[in-house]
């Protein structure tokens, strides 16, 4: 699936008329773009899903000219919808350029810190210095924390289950597994069970075994963005238990990767 044309490429979410200073405006006085980076995937469930995300952030931010792009697998790559982001805003504020404010801010659609934020998406904000700003991973934070706890709840009730594990994509980063930690601590909190973390890839222990070795009766959270090849991996380790479905498209997560681009954008007026 693909979204309708836009601005920079198929994958655009905003009309051209988002460019009209008296849109725009606010606090800033500027146009700066949201460019919204997901993983990719070859599943077009997966394909669909983000974009039906960023439609919700469209939704909630009808002034912000919002792209999307991927790090991984799909297209739009990264790197060249960049390219294209930033010429257009070129154009756009060449007599009236808004004073330190970037062309656009890149706000990964990435649930933790890892090697595409530190290395795919941090490369982009390098070579554009002053034009590009990349913005906080979306996790780990509260409100991803209470979409896991909905999602529970739609698959299983909470009050026959003894403990929770969370599955996770996994990384070599020991950024992501710290910020996987944060989540599994923030979920747990809530639930008031224990939570353990199984990862399907990357470092960490591994799904399979933290589900043999967890007893009582256990229910899988599934700490992943959108279904794909991940997810159904995760359904199928799990053997019959409970797994909640991915987070999805969910107004809380759109209104967090918005909330990611603000203090982006206000940090790179700061900064300047």
């Amino acid at each position: 699936m693909r979204a309708s044309p836009g601005r920079h490429s198929s994958a655009s979410f905003a009309p051209d008329s988002s460019r009209d200073g008296a849109q725009r405006g606010g606090a800033f006085g500027g146009a700066v773009d949201l460019v919204a980076a997901a993983h990719g995937t070859a599943d077009p469930r997966g394909i669909r899903e983000v974009h039906a995300l960023v439609r919700l952030m469209a939704e909630q931010r009808p002034g912000v000219p919002i792209s999307l792009g991927f790090v991984d697998v799909d297209l739009p790559a990264l790197p060249s919808l960049i390219d294209r982001v930033v010429a257009d805003g070129k154009q756009a504020t060449s007599c009236s350029p808004a004073s330190g404010a970037p062309s656009a801010v890149v706000v990964p659609l990435l649930l933790s810190s890892g090697y595409h934020t530190a290395v795919d998406i941090a490369r982009e904000a390098d070579r554009r210095p002053y034009q590009v700003q990349a913005a906080a991973a979306l996790g780990p934070d509260p409100a991803l924390a209470d979409v896991l706890v909905d999602r529970l709840l739609d698959c299983v009730r909470l009050r026959g289950i003894d403990r929770v594990v969370l599955a996770a994509a996994g990384s070599s980063d020991r950024r992501a597994l710290l910020d996987c930690s944060a989540t599994a601590a923030l979920l747990s909190e809530r639930i008031d069970r224990p939570v353990e973390i199984g990862y399907v890839s990357g470092a960490g222990e591994r799904l399979g075994p933290v589900l043999a070795r967890s007893t009582g009766k256990v229910a899988v959270a599934t700490y992943l963005l959108a279904p794909g090849f991940f997810a159904d991996r995760v359904r199928w380790i799990a053997a019959g238990r409970p797994v909640s479905a991915p987070l999805g498209a969910d107004p809380r997560i759109a209104a967090l990767a918005l909330h990611r681009y603000d203090v982006a954008r206000k940090m790179s007026v700061v900064a300047v």
